[in-house]
């Protein structure tokens, strides 16, 4: 009797564990495939940079959405965490994505927790792609780290480019802000590209974190600047249009700049002229970028920003690596970085942001193109 309880206790453990193992990540689904690749990253989701952060996590989720539907099954499984646009939070939230058992990263929304982060993706060999840390460096801390925006130095020296082929006899006054690295690194390749192409710079300011801007406007105003470049984010730069009441150059920013239509309480009136250099235009009739706006405006009742649009792509490139690299979530993240590397050195990527391609060391290459706000919106300039 001891021997035949014995006999049931075994058999019904047996079938406890079986029952057990069909909860694991990478088992099978009902279409024959392994479970979801687990797809994680941070960006800053409340605080005064949200707007970028939601507009990934948003842009990151259509894509998501569309392959999950397409592969018929939850391909990805997807989350992003708030680093509130800190470097120790993102740290935090990097290590509690590993817990999650994160196997392809998206990295950070902004630069300054991409830098922090980057490291730790060689660390533990996960493959990341940021949506929109542009600054220089960022790849730099790991050979597992590329970037889908392009870098800060470029868009300084598109912009000199651009203001030498369209505003070669212009008065050019800058405004950045030095104690950003963002602003700092595009102001720096602007200065160096705009200087060797002979463009008037008339006056160059900056300031650091206050929100009186009356001593720049000034000193740019003074100098008759008819055209103000302002390689800085969108909340600083609505509050310099704010403030410069009846001065009115023509107001010329970079993608951190994406996003002013949107801030709360603004005027838009105020931007009306303005131009920026920006991977994407809502307004654009190009059938791929014109099917996401529409989706993303049907599913969020609001206008797409670049950011948004770079985290789509972002999503969609990781896939398409997996896919053409024959990968599969039983995989380790170490085994999938491996893969993903070699397919993103040879890859050509043609999304909403255009087409792209990438350097061994994790630089993008796309042009970037120019909007003019008209009637309260971007319009594409020829």
């Amino acid at each position: 009797m001891k021997k035949l309880f014995t006999v049931l206790l075994v058999v019904m453990m047996m079938f406890t564990l079986a029952g057990c193992g069909s909860s694991d990540n990478n088992s099978s689904n009902e279409s024959g495939e392994v479970g979801s690749y687990v797809l994680r990253g941070s960006g800053p989701l409340t605080g005064p940079a949200a707007l970028y952060g939601i507009a990934v996590q948003r842009g990151a989720q259509i894509a998501v959405d569309e392959i999950n539907a397409k592969e018929g099954f939850a391909f990805f499984d997807y989350k992003l965490e708030d680093d509130a646009h800190d470097p120790e939070t993102a740290v935090n939230a990097f290590y509690k994505m590993l817990d999650d058992k994160m196997q392809v990263s998206l990295l950070c929304v902004t630069s300054a927790p991409a830098a922090s982060v980057a490291p730790l993706c060689d660390e533990n060999d996960v493959f990341a792609i940021t949506p929109s840390g542009s600054r220089d460096d960022v790849p730099t801390y790991s050979d597992n780290v590329f970037q889908m925006c392009f870098k800060d130095s470029n868009q300084g020296k598109a912009s000199a480019q651009y203001m030498k082929s369209n505003f070669a006899d212009s008065k050019i006054g800058v405004i950045y802000q030095s104690s950003v690295d963002y602003s700092k690194g595009i102001y720096n390749s602007f200065i160096s590209e705009a200087k060797s192409l002979g463009l008037n710079i008339v006056a160059e300011t900056s300031f650091t974190d206050e929100k009186d801007y009356s001593v720049q406007l000034a000193e740019v105003k003074k100098a008759e600047a008819d055209l103000v470049f302002l390689p800085i984010y969108y909340d600083e730069a609505s509050d310099i249009l704010t403030q410069a009441g009846e001065y009115k150059p023509v107001w010329f920013g970079v993608d951190g700049m994406d996003g002013i239509l949107g801030k709360e309480g603004f005027d838009v009136s105020l931007a009306e002229g303005t131009y920026l250099l920006t991977p994407f235009d809502a307004t654009s009739t190009e059938a791929k970028s014109k099917a996401f706006t529409e989706k993303y405006v049907s599913v969020y009742n609001e206008t797409p920003m670049q950011f948004a649009a770079d985290a789509y792509d972002a999503v969609y490139a990781i896939y398409n690596g997996l896919k053409d690299g024959n990968c599969d979530p039983s995989m380790s993240a170490s085994e999938i970085a491996e893969i993903l590397r070699d397919q993103f050195g040879s890859m050509e990527y043609d999304g909403v942001t255009g087409k792209a391609t990438w350097a061994a060391n994790g630089e993008v290459s796309k042009t970037p193109m120019c909007v003019v706000i008209k009637d309260g919106a971007y319009a594409t300039v020829e």
